[in-house]
């Protein structure tokens, strides 16, 4: 299956938080989305790696993704080399996506900024028909998308360019909600963590509201870009 956009994250969520309300508008524009998460949270504070993924699953099918996968790695010791490299680049090349999203550059949690780096240099590698990989026993093709960009996350860096999810909110806010044992829950008898407040909750309607505040519209979501991101002509801009 190809797909249009291939959304990675570290950790399930993460996708989600960072660029949830983008996927539910390009779905509803008719494009293939996928999700591919590197590793299951295991490590988190609240709930369990198997309880992710079954979130992960009841997500996916609140944004309608055509796919999702996870591939496994170790979360907060999963390294950018070689080993992880490849098995990123056989996920490009299987979906062939012509964009892909994934981590914040610099971010609070340490699998953020090292997920960043590592699919981006997967993207690179991905083009190089050197580079030699093989997916149930057939050798892949080469595949670059045409652009990698990463979504904002904890941290407010300054978006290159945000991206108008005016009217996907509650689409965002209910796929995030599906990972219940990670957020506010105040029956909960778990440690608090940063994420488990109902004010990061009710950020993430507010920093949609900022951003969108600075374009003229009622809600966006930010990404960085590793290029300059072209327009046809001065009119094709909000």
């Amino acid at each position: 299956m190809k797909l249009d956009i291939l959304v990675f994250g570290a950790h399930p969520d993460d996708a989600e938080l960072g660029c949830g309300g983008t996927i539910a508008k390009e779905i509803s524009l008719g494009k293939k989305v996928g999700i591919i998460d590197l590793t299951c949270g295991e490590l988190g504070t609240r709930g369990s790696g198997e309880l992710r993924i079954i979130e992960a699953r009841n997500a996916a099918e609140i944004l309608g993704v055509a796919i999702r996968e996870n591939l496994g790695f170790s979360d907060g010791f999963f390294t950018n080399d070689k080993k992880h490299q490849l098995e990123v680049v056989k996920m490009i090349r299987k979906y062939q996506p012509d964009i892909v999203l994934c981590n914040a550059v610099d971010d609070r949690h340490i699998d953020h900024g090292k997920g960043s780096q590592l699919v981006s240099d997967a993207c690179f590698l991905s083009g190089l028909v050197k580079v030699v990989t093989t997916l149930e026993d057939e050798k892949q093709e080469k595949w670059r998308p045409k652009q990698v960009y990463h979504y904002v996350q904890w941290k407010n860096s300054t978006p290159h360019f945000v991206v108008d999810v005016t009217g996907f909110i509650p689409a965002k806010t209910a796929a995030v909600l599906a990972y219940s044992s990670q957020f506010y829950d105040p029956k909960s008898t778990e440690p608090e963590t940063p994420i488990t407040s109902k004010n990061f909750i009710d950020s993430i309607n507010y920093r949609a509201k900022d951003l969108g505040r600075l374009i003229g519209v009622e809600h966006a979501e930010g990404f960085t870009s590793e290029r300059y991101v072209a327009v046809e002509n001065l009119s094709k801009l909000i």
